[in-house]
Protein backbone atom coordinates (compact mmCIF):
# COMPACT_ATOMS: atom_id res chain seq x y z
CA UNK A 1 0.00 0.00 0.00
CA UNK A 2 1.51 3.53 -1.15
CA UNK A 3 -0.34 5.84 0.84
CA UNK A 4 0.88 9.70 1.27
CA UNK A 5 -0.74 12.57 3.16
CA UNK A 6 -1.70 14.56 -0.17
CA UNK A 7 -2.10 12.93 -3.76
CA UNK A 8 -1.98 16.03 -6.05
CA UNK A 9 -3.73 15.10 -9.98
CA UNK A 10 -2.11 17.47 -12.67
CA UNK A 11 1.16 19.69 -12.94
CA UNK A 12 -0.01 22.65 -14.00
CA UNK A 13 0.41 25.96 -11.59
CA UNK A 14 -2.42 24.82 -9.16
CA UNK A 15 -1.17 21.74 -8.65
CA UNK A 16 2.38 22.31 -8.24
CA UNK A 17 2.03 25.23 -5.89
CA UNK A 18 -0.69 22.90 -3.82
CA UNK A 19 2.10 20.47 -3.76
CA UNK A 20 4.70 22.69 -2.59
CA UNK A 21 2.33 24.03 0.36
CA UNK A 22 1.16 20.52 1.20
CA UNK A 23 4.62 19.68 2.04
CA UNK A 24 4.93 22.23 4.48
CA UNK A 25 2.42 19.83 6.33
CA UNK A 26 3.11 16.43 4.85
CA UNK A 27 4.14 13.87 2.75
CA UNK A 28 2.73 14.46 -1.04
CA UNK A 29 2.36 12.21 -4.73
CA UNK A 30 2.27 14.73 -7.81
CA UNK A 31 0.87 12.41 -10.54
CA UNK A 32 1.08 13.76 -14.28
CA UNK A 33 -0.50 12.23 -17.39
CA UNK A 34 2.47 13.13 -19.48
CA UNK A 35 5.74 15.39 -18.38
CA UNK A 36 5.44 17.81 -15.66
CA UNK A 37 6.04 21.25 -18.06
CA UNK A 38 3.48 20.25 -19.92
CA UNK A 39 0.44 22.27 -18.82
CA UNK A 40 -1.66 25.17 -19.58
CA UNK A 41 -0.25 27.09 -16.93
CA UNK A 42 3.71 26.29 -18.80
CA UNK A 43 2.03 27.67 -22.03
CA UNK A 44 0.22 30.65 -20.73
CA UNK A 45 2.04 33.86 -22.32
CA UNK A 46 -0.38 36.89 -20.94
CA UNK A 47 0.45 36.89 -17.47
CA UNK A 48 -1.32 36.58 -13.76
CA UNK A 49 -4.16 39.53 -12.69
CA UNK A 50 -3.57 41.15 -9.47
CA UNK A 51 -3.58 44.82 -7.87
CA UNK A 52 0.18 45.87 -6.94
CA UNK A 53 -0.37 49.51 -7.66
CA UNK A 54 -1.31 52.26 -6.09
CA UNK A 55 -3.67 53.60 -8.49
CA UNK A 56 -5.58 50.69 -8.70
CA UNK A 57 -8.00 48.44 -5.91
CA UNK A 58 -9.27 45.33 -5.04
CA UNK A 59 -12.64 46.94 -5.87
CA UNK A 60 -11.83 47.15 -9.46
CA UNK A 61 -10.55 44.35 -9.87
CA UNK A 62 -13.66 42.86 -9.00
CA UNK A 63 -16.28 45.12 -10.83
CA UNK A 64 -13.75 43.68 -13.77
CA UNK A 65 -14.39 40.43 -13.05
CA UNK A 66 -18.09 40.88 -12.53
CA UNK A 67 -18.52 42.85 -15.77
CA UNK A 68 -16.91 39.91 -17.88
CA UNK A 69 -19.01 37.04 -15.75
CA UNK A 70 -21.99 38.09 -17.02
CA UNK A 71 -24.06 38.04 -14.40
CA UNK A 72 -23.20 34.50 -13.19
CA UNK A 73 -20.19 35.32 -11.10
CA UNK A 74 -20.52 34.66 -6.80
CA UNK A 75 -19.50 37.96 -5.45
CA UNK A 76 -17.75 35.94 -2.33
CA UNK A 77 -15.51 34.21 -4.03
CA UNK A 78 -14.61 37.17 -6.17
CA UNK A 79 -13.79 39.02 -3.49
CA UNK A 80 -11.59 36.11 -1.64
CA UNK A 81 -10.03 36.05 -5.53
CA UNK A 82 -8.84 40.24 -5.75
CA UNK A 83 -8.32 40.46 -1.85
CA UNK A 84 -5.99 37.61 -1.33
CA UNK A 85 -4.36 37.67 -5.29
CA UNK A 86 -2.10 40.33 -4.04
CA UNK A 87 -1.33 38.46 -0.28
CA UNK A 88 0.00 35.02 -3.04
CA UNK A 89 1.82 37.60 -5.06
CA UNK A 90 4.10 39.12 -2.00
CA UNK A 91 4.75 35.43 -0.98
CA UNK A 92 5.94 34.53 -4.50
CA UNK A 93 8.01 37.05 -5.12
CA UNK A 94 9.99 36.57 -1.10
CA UNK A 95 10.40 33.19 -2.70
CA UNK A 96 12.04 34.27 -5.42
CA UNK A 97 9.66 34.62 -8.25
CA UNK A 98 11.01 37.07 -10.39
CA UNK A 99 8.20 39.20 -12.93
CA UNK A 100 9.58 41.58 -14.91
CA UNK A 101 10.19 45.34 -13.80
CA UNK A 102 10.50 48.13 -15.46
CA UNK A 103 12.79 51.66 -13.48
CA UNK A 104 12.59 49.00 -10.38
CA UNK A 105 9.02 48.80 -10.25
CA UNK A 106 6.38 46.13 -11.32
CA UNK A 107 5.80 46.40 -14.87
CA UNK A 108 1.57 45.99 -15.61
CA UNK A 109 0.26 45.28 -18.82
CA UNK A 110 -3.27 45.80 -20.27
CA UNK A 111 -5.30 43.03 -20.96
CA UNK A 112 -9.69 42.88 -22.66
CA UNK A 113 -12.04 43.88 -20.06
CA UNK A 114 -9.29 45.41 -17.25
CA UNK A 115 -9.62 48.71 -16.82
CA UNK A 116 -6.19 49.12 -15.28
CA UNK A 117 -3.18 48.15 -16.02
CA UNK A 118 -2.73 45.06 -13.38
CA UNK A 119 -0.91 42.09 -15.21
CA UNK A 120 2.03 41.03 -14.35
CA UNK A 121 4.42 39.06 -16.60
CA UNK A 122 7.23 37.40 -16.27
CA UNK A 123 10.09 36.97 -19.36
CA UNK A 124 8.05 39.21 -21.52
CA UNK A 125 5.17 36.92 -23.15
CA UNK A 126 6.90 33.67 -21.11
CA UNK A 127 5.18 34.60 -17.66
CA UNK A 128 3.39 30.69 -17.61
CA UNK A 129 6.44 28.93 -18.55
CA UNK A 130 9.02 31.22 -15.77
CA UNK A 131 5.76 31.03 -13.02
CA UNK A 132 5.56 27.05 -13.13
CA UNK A 133 9.97 27.11 -13.38
CA UNK A 134 9.51 28.85 -9.90
CA UNK A 135 7.06 26.45 -8.78
CA UNK A 136 9.09 23.10 -10.30
CA UNK A 137 11.99 24.68 -8.08
CA UNK A 138 9.72 24.73 -5.19
CA UNK A 139 8.64 21.35 -5.59
CA UNK A 140 12.44 20.19 -6.46
CA UNK A 141 13.67 21.62 -2.59
CA UNK A 142 11.21 19.37 -1.04
CA UNK A 143 12.73 15.73 0.20
CA UNK A 144 9.37 14.83 1.65
CA UNK A 145 7.68 15.46 -2.62
CA UNK A 146 7.68 12.41 -5.37
CA UNK A 147 6.64 13.58 -8.81
CA UNK A 148 5.17 10.28 -10.84
CA UNK A 149 4.92 11.43 -14.59
CA UNK A 150 3.42 8.90 -17.25
CA UNK A 151 0.51 8.20 -14.49
CA UNK A 152 -3.03 8.72 -15.76
CA UNK A 153 -5.79 9.51 -13.45
CA UNK A 154 -8.52 5.94 -13.48
CA UNK A 155 -10.73 6.68 -10.65
CA UNK A 156 -11.07 7.60 -7.50
CA UNK A 157 -10.83 5.74 -4.72
CA UNK A 158 -14.71 6.36 -3.09
CA UNK A 159 -16.36 4.94 -0.35
CA UNK A 160 -19.39 5.92 1.34
CA UNK A 161 -18.72 9.76 -0.61
CA UNK A 162 -15.30 9.52 0.99
CA UNK A 163 -12.53 9.66 -0.88
CA UNK A 164 -9.36 7.67 -0.21
CA UNK A 165 -6.83 7.83 -3.04
CA UNK A 166 -6.76 7.30 -7.00
CA UNK A 167 -6.32 4.26 -9.33
CA UNK A 168 -4.28 5.53 -12.13
CA UNK A 169 -2.44 3.67 -14.92
CA UNK A 170 1.06 4.28 -15.19
CA UNK A 171 4.45 3.67 -16.60
CA UNK A 172 6.46 4.97 -14.44
CA UNK A 173 9.43 2.29 -13.28
CA UNK A 174 9.08 3.99 -10.19
CA UNK A 175 5.60 3.19 -9.39
CA UNK A 176 4.57 0.63 -11.64
CA UNK A 177 7.91 -1.36 -11.06
CA UNK A 178 8.06 -3.94 -14.06
CA UNK A 179 5.46 -2.98 -15.88
CA UNK A 180 6.89 -2.06 -19.43
CA UNK A 181 5.60 0.64 -21.72
CA UNK A 182 2.55 -0.29 -21.67
CA UNK A 183 2.24 0.19 -17.89
CA UNK A 184 -0.35 -0.72 -15.47
CA UNK A 185 -2.94 -0.08 -12.87
CA UNK A 186 -1.54 1.28 -9.63
CA UNK A 187 -3.58 2.54 -6.47
CA UNK A 188 -2.30 5.20 -4.32
CA UNK A 189 -3.96 6.17 -1.24
CA UNK A 190 -3.96 9.39 0.74
CA UNK A 191 -5.53 11.49 3.81
CA UNK A 192 -6.61 14.18 1.13
CA UNK A 193 -6.90 14.32 -2.22
CA UNK A 194 -6.54 17.69 -5.09
CA UNK A 195 -7.84 17.09 -8.71
CA UNK A 196 -5.88 19.73 -10.51
CA UNK A 197 -6.35 18.32 -13.86
CA UNK A 198 -7.37 21.54 -16.09
CA UNK A 199 -9.69 22.07 -18.43
CA UNK A 200 -11.46 20.58 -21.84
CA UNK A 201 -10.81 22.28 -24.60
CA UNK A 202 -8.41 19.65 -26.35
CA UNK A 203 -11.89 17.86 -27.06
CA UNK A 204 -12.09 20.07 -29.58
CA UNK A 205 -10.52 20.11 -33.16
CA UNK A 206 -8.99 23.10 -32.86
CA UNK A 207 -7.26 24.13 -29.76
CA UNK A 208 -4.41 26.16 -27.84
CA UNK A 209 -4.57 23.69 -25.20
CA UNK A 210 -2.02 20.12 -24.77
CA UNK A 211 -3.30 17.39 -26.73
CA UNK A 212 -3.95 15.80 -22.75
CA UNK A 213 -6.31 18.49 -21.50
CA UNK A 214 -9.63 16.40 -22.50
CA UNK A 215 -10.99 16.96 -19.22
CA UNK A 216 -9.94 13.45 -17.33
CA UNK A 217 -10.62 15.11 -14.29
CA UNK A 218 -13.83 16.57 -14.80
CA UNK A 219 -15.46 13.24 -15.86
CA UNK A 220 -13.91 11.11 -13.51
CA UNK A 221 -15.35 13.63 -10.32
CA UNK A 222 -18.65 13.54 -12.01
CA UNK A 223 -18.64 9.68 -11.74
CA UNK A 224 -17.68 10.14 -7.89
CA UNK A 225 -20.88 11.79 -7.25
CA UNK A 226 -19.94 15.43 -7.42
CA UNK A 227 -21.72 18.47 -8.77
CA UNK A 228 -20.59 19.55 -12.53
CA UNK A 229 -21.41 23.29 -12.64
CA UNK A 230 -21.47 25.64 -16.04
CA UNK A 231 -20.08 23.51 -18.62
CA UNK A 232 -21.31 25.03 -21.30
CA UNK A 233 -19.60 28.43 -20.58
CA UNK A 234 -16.68 27.42 -23.02
CA UNK A 235 -13.79 30.47 -23.82
CA UNK A 236 -12.74 30.52 -27.33
CA UNK A 237 -9.24 32.95 -27.05
CA UNK A 238 -9.74 35.29 -30.06
CA UNK A 239 -6.48 34.85 -31.55
CA UNK A 240 -4.97 31.64 -32.15
CA UNK A 241 -2.64 31.73 -35.19
CA UNK A 242 -3.78 30.35 -38.09
CA UNK A 243 -2.05 27.38 -39.26
CA UNK A 244 -3.46 25.45 -42.61
CA UNK A 245 -4.85 21.62 -41.74
CA UNK A 246 -3.45 22.15 -38.13
CA UNK A 247 -5.73 21.19 -34.76
CA UNK A 248 -3.14 23.26 -32.56
CA UNK A 249 -3.22 26.75 -32.67
CA UNK A 250 -0.54 28.50 -31.23
CA UNK A 251 -1.67 31.34 -29.23
CA UNK A 252 -1.08 35.17 -29.92
CA UNK A 253 -1.68 36.59 -25.93
CA UNK A 254 -3.92 39.33 -25.38
CA UNK A 255 -1.75 41.42 -24.00
CA UNK A 256 -0.35 41.73 -27.73
CA UNK A 257 -3.59 43.51 -28.43
CA UNK A 258 -3.16 45.47 -25.10
CA UNK A 259 -0.42 47.02 -26.21
CA UNK A 260 -2.08 48.03 -29.28
CA UNK A 261 -2.16 45.81 -32.17
CA UNK A 262 -5.29 46.05 -34.25
CA UNK A 263 -7.99 43.40 -35.95
CA UNK A 264 -8.97 44.23 -39.35
CA UNK A 265 -11.17 42.13 -41.66
CA UNK A 266 -10.65 41.35 -45.48
CA UNK A 267 -11.66 44.90 -46.70
CA UNK A 268 -8.45 46.29 -44.41
CA UNK A 269 -10.86 48.12 -42.33
CA UNK A 270 -11.23 47.63 -37.81
CA UNK A 271 -14.18 45.62 -37.59
CA UNK A 272 -14.13 46.01 -33.37
CA UNK A 273 -14.56 49.50 -33.74
CA UNK A 274 -17.99 49.89 -33.88
CA UNK A 275 -18.91 46.90 -32.28
CA UNK A 276 -17.48 47.56 -28.21
CA UNK A 277 -16.53 50.88 -26.47
CA UNK A 278 -12.99 49.15 -25.85
CA UNK A 279 -12.42 47.76 -29.50
CA UNK A 280 -10.03 45.09 -29.60
CA UNK A 281 -9.32 44.90 -26.22
CA UNK A 282 -13.31 43.85 -25.36
CA UNK A 283 -14.17 40.84 -23.38
CA UNK A 284 -12.94 37.86 -25.16
CA UNK A 285 -16.44 36.49 -25.49
CA UNK A 286 -17.19 39.12 -27.69
CA UNK A 287 -14.28 39.36 -29.46
CA UNK A 288 -13.69 35.74 -30.12
CA UNK A 289 -17.41 35.86 -31.49
CA UNK A 290 -16.73 39.23 -33.36
CA UNK A 291 -13.64 37.36 -35.62
CA UNK A 292 -16.11 34.61 -36.30
CA UNK A 293 -17.91 36.41 -37.82
CA UNK A 294 -16.18 38.18 -39.45
CA UNK A 295 -14.30 35.14 -40.83
CA UNK A 296 -17.73 34.06 -42.37
CA UNK A 297 -18.56 37.64 -44.14
CA UNK A 298 -15.30 37.33 -45.49
CA UNK A 299 -15.41 33.92 -46.62
CA UNK A 300 -11.85 33.83 -45.05
CA UNK A 301 -10.73 30.91 -42.01
CA UNK A 302 -8.83 33.89 -40.48
CA UNK A 303 -8.74 37.61 -39.64
CA UNK A 304 -5.83 39.87 -39.61
CA UNK A 305 -3.58 40.85 -37.07
CA UNK A 306 -1.69 43.99 -37.18
CA UNK A 307 1.11 45.34 -35.50
CA UNK A 308 2.86 47.32 -38.01
CA UNK A 309 1.90 50.41 -36.70
CA UNK A 310 3.62 50.06 -33.29
CA UNK A 311 7.57 50.00 -32.66
CA UNK A 312 8.89 46.98 -33.50
CA UNK A 313 11.38 47.24 -30.92
CA UNK A 314 8.68 47.09 -28.24
CA UNK A 315 7.21 44.25 -29.79
CA UNK A 316 10.69 42.03 -30.00
CA UNK A 317 11.42 43.17 -26.19
CA UNK A 318 8.12 42.27 -24.93
CA UNK A 319 6.91 39.74 -26.84
CA UNK A 320 10.06 37.11 -27.89
CA UNK A 321 8.66 34.03 -27.28
CA UNK A 322 6.10 34.97 -29.52
CA UNK A 323 8.14 36.92 -32.13
CA UNK A 324 9.96 33.91 -32.40
CA UNK A 325 7.63 31.29 -32.90
CA UNK A 326 5.71 33.12 -35.48
CA UNK A 327 9.10 33.34 -37.30
CA UNK A 328 9.36 29.90 -37.21
CA UNK A 329 5.71 29.21 -39.17
CA UNK A 330 7.17 32.35 -41.51
CA UNK A 331 5.27 35.15 -39.98
CA UNK A 332 6.95 38.45 -38.91
CA UNK A 333 5.00 39.85 -35.35
CA UNK A 334 5.90 43.10 -36.23
CA UNK A 335 4.09 43.24 -39.39
CA UNK A 336 0.35 41.27 -39.63
CA UNK A 337 -0.38 37.72 -38.97
CA UNK A 338 -3.58 35.73 -39.74
CA UNK A 339 -5.32 35.07 -36.46
CA UNK A 340 -8.77 32.90 -36.05
CA UNK A 341 -10.61 31.77 -32.67
CA UNK A 342 -9.52 28.24 -30.86
CA UNK A 343 -11.07 26.85 -27.61
CA UNK A 344 -9.41 27.90 -24.92
CA UNK A 345 -10.50 27.88 -21.22
CA UNK A 346 -13.34 25.33 -19.27
CA UNK A 347 -15.25 28.30 -17.49
CA UNK A 348 -17.29 25.58 -15.36
CA UNK A 349 -16.02 22.31 -14.05
CA UNK A 350 -16.34 20.90 -10.61
CA UNK A 351 -18.19 23.48 -8.00
CA UNK A 352 -15.93 23.59 -5.03
CA UNK A 353 -16.76 25.90 -2.05
CA UNK A 354 -14.26 29.02 -1.19
CA UNK A 355 -12.14 26.34 0.34
CA UNK A 356 -11.54 23.72 -2.33
CA UNK A 357 -13.99 21.06 -1.36
CA UNK A 358 -16.40 19.40 -3.39
CA UNK A 359 -19.51 16.92 -2.72
CA UNK A 360 -17.07 14.46 -1.71
CA UNK A 361 -15.52 14.17 1.18
CA UNK A 362 -11.54 14.65 1.52
CA UNK A 363 -11.64 15.45 -2.54
CA UNK A 364 -10.43 18.80 -3.25
CA UNK A 365 -10.50 20.86 -6.61
CA UNK A 366 -7.93 23.79 -7.67
CA UNK A 367 -7.43 25.28 -10.88
CA UNK A 368 -9.57 25.36 -14.14
CA UNK A 369 -11.41 21.81 -13.46
CA UNK A 370 -12.79 23.51 -10.47
CA UNK A 371 -15.84 26.11 -10.61
CA UNK A 372 -15.32 28.75 -8.10
CA UNK A 373 -17.80 30.57 -9.10
CA UNK A 374 -15.08 33.72 -9.90
CA UNK A 375 -15.39 32.62 -13.63
CA UNK A 376 -18.99 33.22 -14.31
CA UNK A 377 -20.20 32.70 -17.65
CA UNK A 378 -16.73 34.18 -18.97
CA UNK A 379 -13.06 34.44 -17.36
CA UNK A 380 -11.88 37.94 -17.10
CA UNK A 381 -8.68 37.56 -19.08
CA UNK A 382 -5.72 36.65 -16.62
CA UNK A 383 -7.59 35.53 -13.94
CA UNK A 384 -6.76 31.85 -13.80
CA UNK A 385 -3.34 32.07 -12.39
CA UNK A 386 -4.12 33.95 -9.68
CA UNK A 387 -6.71 31.60 -9.05
CA UNK A 388 -4.82 28.80 -8.70
CA UNK A 389 -2.38 30.34 -6.16
CA UNK A 390 -5.25 31.76 -3.75
CA UNK A 391 -7.85 28.65 -3.61
CA UNK A 392 -5.23 26.03 -3.51
CA UNK A 393 -3.27 28.00 -0.53
CA UNK A 394 -7.18 27.78 0.69
CA UNK A 395 -7.66 24.08 0.55
CA UNK A 396 -4.18 23.46 1.96
CA UNK A 397 -4.94 25.10 5.01
CA UNK A 398 -8.45 23.42 5.14
CA UNK A 399 -7.19 20.25 5.46
CA UNK A 400 -5.85 21.24 9.05
CA UNK A 401 -8.91 21.10 9.90
CA UNK A 402 -9.93 18.07 8.22
CA UNK A 403 -7.29 16.20 9.48
CA UNK A 404 -6.09 12.39 9.09
CA UNK A 405 -7.99 9.05 8.19
CA UNK A 406 -8.47 6.81 10.64
CA UNK A 407 -8.79 3.53 8.33
CA UNK A 408 -8.48 3.12 4.79
CA UNK A 409 -10.87 0.77 3.14
CA UNK A 410 -9.96 -2.29 0.91
CA UNK A 411 -10.04 -1.92 -2.94
CA UNK A 412 -9.70 -4.02 -5.68
CA UNK A 413 -7.52 -3.64 -9.25
CA UNK A 414 -9.95 -3.13 -12.30
CA UNK A 415 -8.32 -2.29 -15.26
CA UNK A 416 -6.77 -3.83 -17.77
CA UNK A 417 -5.48 -2.67 -21.40
CA UNK A 418 -6.01 -4.32 -24.90
CA UNK A 419 -4.13 -2.41 -27.48
CA UNK A 420 -6.02 -3.61 -30.19
CA UNK A 421 -8.40 -0.46 -29.11
CA UNK A 422 -5.86 1.90 -28.92
CA UNK A 423 -7.25 2.55 -32.81
CA UNK A 424 -11.24 2.43 -32.11
CA UNK A 425 -10.08 5.32 -28.98
CA UNK A 426 -8.28 7.57 -31.26
CA UNK A 427 -10.84 7.55 -34.26
CA UNK A 428 -13.84 8.08 -31.41
CA UNK A 429 -11.55 10.92 -30.58
CA UNK A 430 -11.36 12.56 -33.69
CA UNK A 431 -14.82 12.03 -34.26
CA UNK A 432 -16.27 13.84 -31.12
CA UNK A 433 -13.67 16.80 -31.55
CA UNK A 434 -15.07 17.23 -34.93
CA UNK A 435 -19.10 17.57 -33.33
CA UNK A 436 -18.13 19.70 -30.79
CA UNK A 437 -16.44 21.93 -33.59
CA UNK A 438 -19.41 21.69 -36.02
CA UNK A 439 -22.76 21.78 -32.75
CA UNK A 440 -20.83 23.24 -29.67
CA UNK A 441 -18.73 25.81 -31.04
CA UNK A 442 -18.60 29.95 -30.76
CA UNK A 443 -21.95 29.65 -32.64
CA UNK A 444 -24.79 27.26 -31.30
CA UNK A 445 -28.29 26.56 -31.88
CA UNK A 446 -30.89 24.38 -30.97
CA UNK A 447 -30.87 22.21 -34.60
CA UNK A 448 -27.31 21.59 -34.01
CA UNK A 449 -26.66 20.49 -30.38
CA UNK A 450 -29.28 18.16 -30.94
CA UNK A 451 -27.80 16.46 -33.22
CA UNK A 452 -24.28 16.59 -31.82
CA UNK A 453 -25.84 14.88 -28.73
CA UNK A 454 -27.29 12.07 -31.15
CA UNK A 455 -24.17 11.48 -32.92
CA UNK A 456 -22.42 11.60 -29.37
CA UNK A 457 -24.94 9.00 -27.99
CA UNK A 458 -24.63 6.62 -31.13
CA UNK A 459 -20.88 6.45 -30.37
CA UNK A 460 -21.18 6.05 -26.63
CA UNK A 461 -23.41 2.97 -27.61
CA UNK A 462 -20.17 1.48 -29.93
CA UNK A 463 -18.63 1.84 -26.57
CA UNK A 464 -21.47 0.33 -24.86
CA UNK A 465 -21.10 -2.79 -26.41
CA UNK A 466 -17.94 -2.67 -26.36
CA UNK A 467 -17.63 -2.81 -22.28
CA UNK A 468 -20.27 -5.13 -22.74
CA UNK A 469 -18.40 -8.11 -24.38
CA UNK A 470 -15.77 -7.58 -21.63
CA UNK A 471 -18.17 -8.38 -18.46
CA UNK A 472 -18.46 -5.01 -17.70
CA UNK A 473 -17.61 -3.95 -14.23
CA UNK A 474 -14.94 -4.54 -12.31
CA UNK A 475 -13.12 -5.73 -15.31
CA UNK A 476 -12.42 -2.36 -17.28
CA UNK A 477 -10.64 -1.62 -20.02
CA UNK A 478 -8.26 1.37 -20.23
CA UNK A 479 -8.81 2.44 -23.95
CA UNK A 480 -12.80 2.18 -23.60
CA UNK A 481 -12.30 3.78 -20.50
CA UNK A 482 -10.52 6.86 -22.16
CA UNK A 483 -13.48 6.69 -24.49
CA UNK A 484 -16.38 6.51 -21.88
CA UNK A 485 -14.76 10.06 -20.47
CA UNK A 486 -14.27 11.62 -23.49
CA UNK A 487 -18.34 11.20 -24.29
CA UNK A 488 -19.17 11.37 -20.97
CA UNK A 489 -17.38 15.78 -21.30
CA UNK A 490 -18.86 15.85 -24.47
CA UNK A 491 -22.27 15.17 -23.16
CA UNK A 492 -21.68 17.68 -19.85
CA UNK A 493 -20.98 20.53 -22.52
CA UNK A 494 -23.68 20.24 -24.87
CA UNK A 495 -26.59 19.32 -22.55
CA UNK A 496 -26.77 22.71 -20.78
CA UNK A 497 -26.37 24.74 -23.82
CA UNK A 498 -29.20 22.90 -25.25
CA UNK A 499 -31.15 23.80 -22.31
CA UNK A 500 -30.13 27.18 -22.03
CA UNK A 501 -32.10 29.02 -24.11
CA UNK A 502 -30.07 32.28 -24.19
CA UNK A 503 -26.63 33.75 -25.24
CA UNK A 504 -24.65 35.02 -22.04
CA UNK A 505 -20.32 34.81 -21.60
CA UNK A 506 -19.23 31.89 -23.34
CA UNK A 507 -22.53 30.13 -24.61
CA UNK A 508 -24.10 31.64 -28.17
CA UNK A 509 -27.20 30.53 -29.26
CA UNK A 510 -27.87 32.08 -32.57
CA UNK A 511 -31.79 30.85 -32.42
CA UNK A 512 -31.93 33.03 -28.78
CA UNK A 513 -28.79 35.88 -29.54
CA UNK A 514 -29.63 37.90 -26.59
CA UNK A 515 -29.38 37.35 -22.63
CA UNK A 516 -32.34 36.68 -20.94
CA UNK A 517 -32.62 37.43 -17.22
CA UNK A 518 -34.30 33.95 -16.66
CA UNK A 519 -31.38 31.91 -17.12
CA UNK A 520 -29.22 33.79 -14.84
CA UNK A 521 -28.67 30.85 -12.78
CA UNK A 522 -25.89 27.88 -12.90
CA UNK A 523 -26.43 24.90 -14.77
CA UNK A 524 -25.90 21.89 -12.42
CA UNK A 525 -25.38 18.37 -13.39
CA UNK A 526 -24.87 15.71 -11.03
CA UNK A 527 -24.69 11.83 -12.02
CA UNK A 528 -28.52 9.65 -11.89
CA UNK A 529 -29.82 13.05 -11.96
CA UNK A 530 -31.89 15.51 -14.57
CA UNK A 531 -29.98 18.98 -15.17
CA UNK A 532 -31.07 21.63 -12.69
CA UNK A 533 -29.89 25.30 -11.44
CA UNK A 534 -28.57 27.15 -8.81
CA UNK A 535 -29.57 30.72 -8.34
CA UNK A 536 -26.61 33.09 -7.98
CA UNK A 537 -25.35 34.67 -5.11
CA UNK A 538 -27.12 32.40 -2.62
CA UNK A 539 -25.74 30.00 -0.02
CA UNK A 540 -24.95 27.34 -2.75
CA UNK A 541 -21.95 27.46 -2.45
CA UNK A 542 -21.33 27.15 1.58
CA UNK A 543 -21.07 23.21 2.13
Amino acid sequence: MRKFDYIIVGSGLAGLYAAWKASLKGSVAVITKSMIRESNSFNAQGGIAAVTSFDDDPEIHKSDTLIAGRGLCEDHAVEILVNEGPERIEEIIAEGMKFDTENGVLALGLEGGHHKRRILHAGGDATGRWITEFAISKVAERDNITVFENTLLLDLLVKDKVCYGVRCWSSNADLAEGAGEDGREVMLFADHVFLTSGGTSAIYARTTNPQTTVGDGVAIAYKAGCRILDMEFIQFHPSGLYLKDSPQAFLISEAVRGEGARLFGKDGKRFMVPIHELAELAPRDIVARSIFKQMQIDGMPYVTLSLKHLDPKMILKRFPGIYAKCKEFGYDLTQEIPVAPAAHYSVGGVMSNKDGRTDVERLYVCGEVAATGIMGANRLASNSLIECLVFANRAVEDTVKVGAVKEFPAFEVQYSRDNDNAELYQSLRQRVSEIMNTYAGIIRSEEGLKEGLRQIEQLRNVIKQKQDERGGEPNREYYLEASRRLLCVARLIMSPALLRKESRGGHYREDYPCADEGYALHSVQRRGEEIATAPVNSNYFNF
